[in-house]
């Protein structure tokens, strides 16, 4: 009776914060993706203590959408300068061999060299992607409050704008893209994206790719520990036809887990160690 009590009791007291939450005015949404990229910066020197492990699976499908093939990649995953690293360590559920490992860690090294020298705030591909200017290039619409996974959430719906300026490859895509955001209240930080391509998406013209409207994605991000949001998995599902002769369609999930926390222990710099918690 008294857990049963203690229950009721905590139920009560949730459905009356939601209520007042409820209550409270809504955000201007520029604002609150301003104050989402701010949180962000905060958290980008924490996040670098952490490395995590990152399975992704991409199915081959047929037009019925039968699978055809199945190749997984498990990674360690880490962080240098606020850019994410993945290093393969498995191939469909087998580890690299000797000459594949040599490969990936002469791979790694040089994109750890690059990120080293790359402004957090630019992708390792040399493209510059603000959400404040995505922002800029996207209609929003229908801000609302709703519980995602048992916290409140501001969520606002986003649509492309077809006359907007862009620059570069990424911000030409977001003006075929739609979808929403739900930025968790109290953190401030994205917990879930859905985004679908409203259009078809020519890559150099439709010379190498062309993305074909349908196409979908989503993303979810969680507080794992010290306040930190990381991720915790995807899935998309991709229709597209590449250098114009071949049809490609493709289910691709991630799963993120097994975050652990390193601490780096620093008298002089020669004797730096790196310890898990």
């Amino acid at each position: 009776m008294r857990r049963f009590t203690a229950a009721f009791a905590g139920f009560v007291l949730t459905t009356c914060l939601l209520a007042a939450q409820a209550s409270a005015p809504l955000p201007d949404v520029h604002q609150l993706m301003r104050e989402v990229v701010e949180h962000q910066k905060q958290l980008d020197k924490v996040r670098e203590s952490y490395t995590y492990t990152s399975l992704q699976t991409t199915q081959d499908l047929d037009a019925n959408g039968k699978v055809t093939k199945t190749e997984s990649t498990e990674n360690e995953d880490f962080f240098v300068n606020g850019h994410a690293i993945e290093r393969a360590v498995k191939k469909d559920g087998q580890p690299l061999s000797p000459g594949e490992e040599k490969k990936e860690t002469e791979r790694i090294t040089k994109l750890v060299e690059k990120a080293e020298k790359t402004p957090a705030d630019q992708s390792l591909e040399g493209q510059t992607v603000s959400i404040s200017h995505l922002l800029e290039v996207m209609d929003v619409s229908a801000p609302r409050r709703e519980s995602y996974r048992g916290r409140p959430t501001i969520v606002f719906d986003f649509v492309g704008r077809k006359d907007a300026k862009t620059h570069g490859m990424v911000e030409d895509a977001s003006k075929k893209l739609k979808g929403s955001i739900w930025i968790d209240e109290a953190d401030r930080q994205v917990a879930h994206l859905e985004v679908v391509f409203a259009d078809n998406f020519h890559v150099a013209g439709g010379l190498l790719a062309n993305i074909q409207k349908g196409t979908t994605f989503h993303f979810d991000q969680a507080p794992v520990a010290d306040g930190l949001w990381l991720p915790t998995g995807g899935e998309a599902m991709v229709q597209a036809r590449v250098l114009l002769l071949k049809n490609m369609r493709q289910h691709f999930m991630e799963k993120v887990y097994g975050y652990q926390r390193f601490k780096v222990e620093t008298e002089q710099a020669k004797d730096a160690k790196v310890k898990k918690d």
